[in-house]
């Protein structure tokens, strides 16, 4: 399979938006209308879009549902939904409006049975996102810190079944360094389910690495929004590697 590159759409108040390191107070605005930002990227040819509802993570369940609704139905690409999703019919309502994965972050430190009846129920559509700043797990939009390290719940989440798992360094998010690369690197080799890189992107050659380690795809946002390549040099670079 080609490694996938995918489009971030970060929601915050209807708009698209990126923050640096998931800081709140540190926002830049890139577009007042989600769905075209969406209807871009699947005509340039992403695989499949992400989409996080940053005011559902913070607040503790899906607040912008009718945007990601509409996003869903603008593109013929698959979509994956995140932020606040903490129950089972929070991830019964995405799927219904036409996400194809919903992202479990919080729900697997704080309610893993949760994670484990979701993934038994809807078989291939849920992705756990595990965010990390210096190895240890945050919760509730990144605001709130835990005493779990990423890999260990990882592995936890993997023996529960969970097809995949997002990894983000929050420390990279945002700030177009480049990717935490030795943590991926444990994820790949201590998992058994693929793994989706997060965070620090900022050249096509960081994609051509994440590939190389092993990891599924990577979720890219402020390279794109800023220009610092196209999608389509990114899509380019990964197949021609492949």
């Amino acid at each position: 399979m080609t490694f996938e590159v995918i489009p971030a759409i970060d929601l915050r108040g209807g708009r698209c938006v990126r923050l640096l390191q998931g800081d709140y107070a540190r926002e830049t605005s890139y577009s007042d209308d989600p769905v075209s930002v969406a209807r871009r990227w699947a005509s340039q040819g992403a695989p499949r879009i992400h989409v996080v509802d940053l005011d559902g993570a913070k607040a503790g369940a899906p607040s912008q549902s009718e945007v990601m609704a509409a996003i869903c139905r603008a593109v013929a690409v698959p979509v994956e939904v995140s932020g606040g999703m903490r129950r089972i019919d929070h991830v019964e309502a995405a799927l219904a409006y036409g996400a194809t994965r919903v992202q479990l972050g919080s729900a697997a430190v704080k309610d893993p049975v949760l994670v484990r009846r979701a993934t038994e129920r809807f078989p291939g559509a849920i992705v756990v996102s595990i965010d990390a700043r210096e190895g240890l797990v945050q919760t509730d939009g990144w605001l709130s810190s835990s005493t779990v390290r990423a890999v260990d719940l990882a592995r936890e989440m993997a023996a529960a079944g969970v097809p995949r798992i997002m990894f983000t360094d929050i420390g990279r998010d945002g700030m177009l360094t480049e990717p935490n690369y030795a943590a991926y690197e444990e994820l790949v080799a201590a998992l058994g389910c693929p793994v989706v890189a997060s965070g620090g992107v900022s050249k096509v050659s960081h994609l051509v690495r994440l590939a190389a380690i092993g990891c599924e795809g990577s979720i890219v946002g402020k390279a794109l929004y800023e220009g610092a390549f196209t999608l389509g040099e990114a899509l380019d670079a990964v197949v021609a590697t492949a």
